[in-house]
């Protein structure tokens, strides 16, 4: 999301990137536990609750320039607020669909779809940025490109979680370069423009408060939901600073496998006929996995 500085401390880094994926897991899972709620409002609680936390993050850390700037830019030019009002919906999507899918049995869709995102990310910077390709990572686009293939074969398509996950992020990603927005301030930005749905999911619809009525314990859950979510955005934040980017990209993967596991605990299964959709994706992303350590030990 930011820049990183090399300067940091790799150890500290990698462990909270590590802590950071572990978070976003457990919250994978957590959600499972605010039944019954539905995944809108669960969505709505952590958006509203989470914005306060890490807006605190950002002042105690002297990290609230980049949002200064945003503003400043918005009274030179009011009609950026259209691009992030974009940026804003695609990412507050992503948000709704990682809450929603463990409650209605879509984890391994979603998680294919994670794994599928550096792959797709690859293309897209071949494709509009003219990135190099190592021969590695042709070769990853290759591995994968044979599990698309199966998949395409065996149902004539990903399903739309993965399709969301896999093209949404890149789109996303894309409009924050182009909107010059790649820091935390156009986070910050991209979260607050979410609060009015939010608001609306968790306090515009009639019966909205009946659940909490009825189960007083989600006022306390819903509260840890936002704790474990703004303790997960601060902890990837600053892993982001303290790695270099190719270390920092590569423990990315670490969430993925984490998501995966937490689905088959949750009792979805893996089919016979996906693992040839699933094996080749796996391996390429051992692929990309094996070029970026190459990558962080030259220093590239």
């Amino acid at each position: 999301m930011i820049l990183s500085d090399n300067s940091g401390h790799p150890q500290r880094g990698a462990a909270l990137s590590v802590t950071s994926s572990c978070l976003f897991a457990a919250l994978y899972y957590y959600a499972t536990l605010l039944s019954p709620l539905s995944g809108e409002q669960i969505f709505g609680w952590r958006m509203l609750l989470t914005l306060p936390c890490v807006t605190l993050f950002m002042l105690v850390g002297r990290t609230w320039e980049p949002v200064a700037q945003v503003f400043a830019r918005l009274r030179r030019r009011p009609s950026l607020l259209l691009g992030l009002v974009c940026s804003s919906t695609l990412l507050g999507t992503q948000q709704w669909l990682f809450m929603w899918a463990p409650l209605n049995g879509r984890g391994l869709q979603v998680s294919l779809g994670y794994f599928l995102l550096p792959l797709v990310m690859l293309l897209v910077g071949r494709l509009f940025y003219r990135e190099p390709l190592s021969w590695l990572q042709k070769l990853a686009g290759v591995s994968a490109a044979c599990g698309v293939a199966h998949e395409l074969y065996r149902v004539g398509g990903f399903s739309w979680e993965a399709l969301l996950v896999a093209l949404g992020f890149p789109l996303y990603f894309m409009l924050r370069r182009r909107l010059a927005t790649e820091h935390l301030g156009g986070l910050w930005f991209d979260m607050l423009l979410t609060l009015p749905f939010a608001a609306w999911v968790v306090l515009g619809q009639h019966g909205s408060s009946q659940p909490f009525v009825q189960y007083p314990r989600l006022y306390l859950l819903v509260i840890v939901l936002a704790l474990i979510s703004a303790t997960a955005f601060m902890a990837y934040i600053t892993a982001s600073r303290l790695l270099p980017m190719g270390l920092f990209g590569l423990l990315g993967y670490v969430e993925p496998v984490l998501m995966l596991l937490v689905a088959l605990i949750l009792g979805e299964h893996i089919q016979a006929d996906e693992w040839l959709t699933y094996l080749p994706i796996w391996g390429a992303i051992a692929l990309l996995v094996v070029d970026g350590i190459h990558h962080v030990f030259r220093g590239k």
